[in-house]
């Protein structure tokens, strides 16, 4: 979930309690009290669409992850009938698209549960949207039986005093819920030219060890 929308969300359940109590105190609540329930429903509606992205990603994740972890048990097999054919040859080259495979997997099962986690996030963000908005349709209800039935000035001031305390309350509450919904970024260092090229053959070096190593395990087993 983007820190903007997130912001966003946050605005709607919390910052959205100063402007109805200052519009309470100015004698014309119901009106802003209508529209910022407009404006949950809209970011309801946002919300949603990035949980409608994140399941996409989810699934498209899940079936890689899926199709990667079956062409591994494919290659293993292979490799074993190269062996006992006696074609170390053929038998190499699927070690080192099994050692491809491998390199995949841990990427590709991270993405799962990293889009797992956003759709639980997304989805509580809703139930919040959703509970504030109950709670601001009860308290438009409430003004407005208030309004009805007031005989003065005090009366529709009590009545204010009602919704500030009720909407500082949906506040703290969303709070919490915010809290545990931080995320950190990570940045990258530079590196030297020089030294990628050195690193990057030491992997390839890494790598050739490892074919090696996989074959003579599959031969001794």
């Amino acid at each position: 979930m983007s820190e903007t929308l997130a912001s966003r969300v946050k605005r709607l359940v919390s910052g959205s309690a100063n402007m109805i109590v200052s519009t309470v105190e100015n004698m014309a609540p119901e009106m802003v009290m209508q529209e910022s329930i407009r404006e949950i429903d809209k970011g309801i509606a946002d919300v949603r669409t990035e949980l409608g992205q994140v399941l996409t990603r989810q699934y498209h994740a899940s079936q890689r992850l899926s199709t990667e972890n079956k062409r591994h048990e494919e290659v293993s097999e292979k490799i074993q009938i190269a062996l006992k054919e006696g074609r170390d040859d053929l038998a190499e080259a699927g070690v080192a698209q099994l050692l491809d495979i491998e390199a995949q997997i841990p990427i590709l099962d991270a993405a799962v549960i990293e889009t797992r986690e956003a759709e639980a996030e997304l989805e509580s963000f809703i139930g919040a949207l959703q509970g504030r908005k109950r709670e601001m349709e009860q308290e438009l209800s409430e003004f407005r039986s208030a309004k009805s039935t007031a005989t003065s000035t005090a009366a529709v001031k009590a009545s204010s005093s009602t919704v500030h305390q009720r909407v500082a309350d949906a506040e703290a509450t969303f709070d919490r819920v915010m809290t545990r919904a931080g995320g950190v970024a990570l940045g990258e260092k530079g590196v030297d030219p020089k030294t990628a090229r050195a690193q990057a053959e030491l992997e390839d070096l890494a790598r050739q060890n490892r074919i090696k190593e996989r074959l003579a395990a599959l031969k001794r087993a």
